[in-house]
Formats: C-alpha cells, sequence, structure tokens
C-alpha cells in the first residue's frame, strides 16, 4: 500500500515585536507597556483645556490622586500631600505630563519591589514552616497534622518531636503556652498554621 506523508507541521505564527521604550520611560526604569498605562492615566484626566499633545497637556493638580488610583496606586493623604508638593513645587494647580510621569514611575517601581519583598518572605516562612514539619515528620510519625480545614498544621507531637531532636529538655506546659500565643488562644488541638507561624516569625523579628 502506498505510504502516506506526513503533514508538514507549518511553523508557528512569529510573535509581534514588543515596543522599545521611549527615553522618557528609560529614564524612568520603566517599560513601554507601563509608560502606556501611565499615558491613558495622564490623559483620563488631562485638562480639557490644555493642548492635545501629551507632552503639552497639564493634570489639575486636584486629580493627581485620582489618577494615581486609576493605575492601581493607593496613597494616604499625607503621602499625597508629599506628591503634591514635589509634582507641583510653585502651586500653580497643575502638573506636566513628565512629572506625572516621574510620579507614578517611581510609585509603580516602589510597589513593585514591595511586591517582590512580599514574595521572598513568603517563600521563607514557608520553607521554615515545612522544615518543622519535616523534622516533626521524622521517625516514621506524621505529627504535622491537619486541621479542620484540610491544612497542614503544626501541633504538641511537632513541637515535641522536634525538641527531641534538638536534644532540648522542654517542659510540657511551655510547649502548650508557645501554641497558644501562635493561634490567639484557639486551643492546643487547633495547632499552628502557616499563617500564624508567619506571624509569630514577624513578631520574633526573624523577618523584616
Amino acid at each position: 500500500p502506498p505510504t502516506r506523508s506526513r503533514p508538514t507541521k507549518r511553523p508557528p505564527p512569529p510573535s509581534e515585536p514588543q515596543p522599545k521604550p521611549s527615553a522618557l520611560a528609560l529614564q524612568n526604569n520603566i517599560s513601554a507597556s507601563t509608560e502606556r498605562s501611565i499615558h491613558e492615566a495622564f490623559t483620563l484626566f488631562a485638562n480639557p483645556s490644555s493642548p492635545s499633545s501629551s507632552t503639552q497637556q497639564t493634570l489639575p493638580s486636584t486629580s493627581l490622586s485620582p489618577a494615581l488610583k486609576a493605575l492601581g496606586l493607593k496613597s494616604r493623604k499625607r503621602s499625597i500631600q508629599d506628591l503634591l508638593d514635589a509634582a507641583d513645587p510653585d502651586d500653580s494647580g497643575s502638573i506636566p505630563y513628565e512629572t506625572f510621569l516621574a510620579v507614578a514611575a517611581l510609585k509603580l517601581n516602589a510597589q513593585s519591589s514591595n511586591d517582590d519583598n512580599e514574595e521572598e518572605k513568603a517563600g521563607e516562612i514557608e520553607e521554615a514552616f515545612q522544615l518543622f514539619l519535616g523534622e516533626g515528620r521524622k521517625g516514621g510519625r506524621k505529627t504535622g497534622e491537619d486541621d479542620d480545614e484540610g491544612v497542614e498544621v503544626i501541633t504538641m507531637q511537632t513541637l515535641n518531636r522536634v525538641a527531641k531532636i534538638l536534644k532540648e529538655d522542654v517542659d510540657e506546659k511551655v510547649l502548650r503556652d508557645m501554641i497558644l500565643e501562635a493561634n490567639g488562644g484557639a486551643g492546643v488541638r487547633k495547632g499552628v498554621g502557616r499563617r500564624e507561624f508567619g506571624e509569630v516569625m514577624m513578631r520574633a523579628g526573624v523577618l523584616k
């Protein structure tokens, strides 16, 4: 029988080239897409009587907070006043585009840095939490039991086994008090979950 030729695979369509950031975007350490979002927020609240070109348009000082909120940036009143003092030092009542972009870029970059720090903290908490549970499981016993919602928690058994591994003679009352303090007095049987474990680490100054 004649052999059928396999259909040739079509190459994937070429991806669209990413827009290059402008000199203003590079100066403020933002991408082209971020610059576009900032521009959209600016034009949304710009003075209707100002020129159509964004480089000549101005933003009313009273619209700084709403324009930043449109970018997902929230600031306290005191922080907004500080931004206004920096963006409109002459108290002219209007903010040029370049100044608004610089303020928005500064806030967005700070937010991104904070998000990275939060992710790093969450990773460190999870690693420490799993280390506790892992040490508690040594010897073939699962001492990091599940709570009512099916989430692993640190229990009295976990702490007892970790104490034995560390060759520390810790009184049962001390261990119970540790659990009660960590879970806000919810009960020894409730144990300590990830969120509570993380809060203990933060209070103890292990994570900053």
